[in-house]
């Protein structure tokens, strides 16, 4: 598993995990933010499948994607300090995983347009399925190739959390904007229906935001971080 990192050992841990496709260096302008990293140490992974973590490889399970991030999440947490989950897009539903699993592990989660509602699912199996085929997956990019792969897979995996909501009690901020035409903007809505005994849920919603908010609203996700940290 690759991942990079930057920042004080002595601060709270802002953890960003990416979307499909994706890699770690999706979050790299939050990791030049000097306001930021004056308040948090940044860690950002390469998912399986995807940047230098094996690239073209996906996994489907979002339990063993979540097995696969603990040893690195675990290696912070060890030190004793406040850990921030982020993820974006299909990162949404991997960091509520690690939540339902590995609940000691975790202090706060940020879900930035998370497809995370298996009934919002698109019926995509039409073009999926034969991209997922032999020799067809073979003569897509890679990261797109793992990015089909897993997306085929999803709604299922979803299915499987839906009674492990109710075990999330760390407060969530859900990001979500209403033009998002790559997940449904209703997920943000399901978040606080299944969330029953999360600590406090607090939904973003922005009216003209699309799919692309660690690009084009940065600053929110900023703000829920800054939030996040404070006792």
């Amino acid at each position: 598993m690759n991942y990079a990192e930057i920042g004080d050992d002595s601060l709270p841990v802002a953890f960003f995990v990416h979307g499909s496709p994706g890699s770690w260096s999706a979050f790299v302008d939050f990791m030049k933010d000097s306001v930021l990293l004056e308040k948090v140490k940044i860690v950002s992974v390469d998912r399986v499948g995807f940047g230098d973590s094996g690239l073209g490889e996906a996994e489907t399970s979002l339990s063993a994607q979540a097995f696969y991030l603990k040893p690195i999440v675990e290696k912070y947490k060890k030190k004793g300090k406040k850990l921030i989950l982020i993820g974006h897009s299909l990162g949404g539903p991997v960091i509520a995983r690690m939540a339902m699993d590995y609940p000691e592990l975790i202090d706060n989660l940020i879900i930035v347009a998370g497809s995370i509602a298996p009934e919002l699912e698109p019926h995509e199996k039409w073009f999926r399925i034969p991209m997922d085929l032999f020799p067809i997956k073979f003569l897509i990019p890679a990261a797109f190739r793992a990015s089909n792969h897993e997306i085929l897979y999803l709604k299922p995996e979803l299915e499987k959390m839906l009674p492990l909501w109710k075990n999330i009690r760390q407060p969530v901020i859900v990001i979500q904007g209403k033009k998002d035409q790559l997940v449904s903007p209703e997920n943000a809505a399901f978040a606080p229906k299944m969330l029953i005994n999360s600590a406090k849920v607090d939904l973003v919603i922005v009216d003209s935001m699309n799919h692309f908010v660690p690009w084009s609203h940065p600053q929110l996700i900023k703000n829920a971080i800054l939030q996040s940290i404070k006792p």
